[in-house]
């Protein structure tokens, strides 16, 4: 913000360019700043940036076409969510896979995710069901093609609709922060075709149950989805 001394017999002229400019440089800044992030935790999601591989922010920006502070600044972010581990004088590290971390999360998730299908055929709407089925609807296309980024893409899009009919927001929330941290193993787990498949028919289980709103079917249908998901991790990893 300019000075006060500075508006005095101003109005009008530049005063008003240079604070448009500098909202401008901000916006930019902050768009390159959340194209960085988006870009590099995508990376990482789909493990083209391996778990316990050492990141050099000059290499990154490059790559991406950005500049090294919004490269920074992202990588500083995704730290938080555990994703990178910044270690001083040694540099960035892709967070490694952990076997125990991920079966904490499972736990964690099977209780909550019986609770949000259950609430989700007691609440949800029939718009609700019709988008979950159009999700489903959308998987024989992509495993024909095997685009496993598409697939992950789309089973997080099926349990993130699940959790907007189950009407609870505070449960939606704490999903969606188990997904996105599961969101590694998920691709790893998808990359198994026999698993792709399993995963197409039990979507398609849960969205049946639903849709009859049989809640004791529907909590069936959700542990075996999340079981076969830990059964196949433990494979994986």
């Amino acid at each position: 913000m300019a000075h006060p001394i500075r508006l005095v017999g101003t109005a009008g002229t530049g005063t008003g360019a240079a604070a448009d400019g500098g909202t401008s440089r901000a916006a930019t800044g902050a768009a390159m700043r959340e194209q960085a992030y988006a870009e590099i935790k995508r990376r990482i999601i789909a493990c083209e940036f391996r778990p316990g591989e050492p990141l050099n922010e000059a290499q990154v920006a490059g790559l991406l076409g950005l500049g090294r502070t919004p490269v920074h600044q992202a990588l500083h972010r995704l730290e938080v969510e555990g994703l990178v581990s910044i270690l001083p004088r040694k540099g960035v590290l892709v967070t490694p896979l952990s076997l125990n971390e991920v079966l904490d999360m499972i736990e964690v998730r099977a209780t909550n995710e019986v609770l949000c299908a259950t609430l989700a055929a007691e609440r949800g709407h029939e718009s609700d069901f019709m988008a979950m089925r159009e999700i489903v609807d959308r998987t024989p296309d992509l495993l024909a093609r095997r685009d496993i980024a598409g697939l992950a893409s789309l089973d997080l899009k099926f349990h993130t609709a699940m959790s907007a009919a189950s009407r609870n927001r505070v449960l939606a929330d704490l999903l969606r922060n188990l997904h996105e941290k599961q969101a590694r193993f998920w691709f790893l787990s998808l990359s198994d075709p026999q698993h792709l498949e399993k995963v197409y028919q039990e979507h398609l289980e849960i969205v049946d149950a639903l849709e009859r709103r049989d809640i004791p079917a529907v909590r069936e249908a959700i542990r075996e989805h999340i079981d076969e998901f830990r059964k196949n991790i433990i494979r994986t990893i």
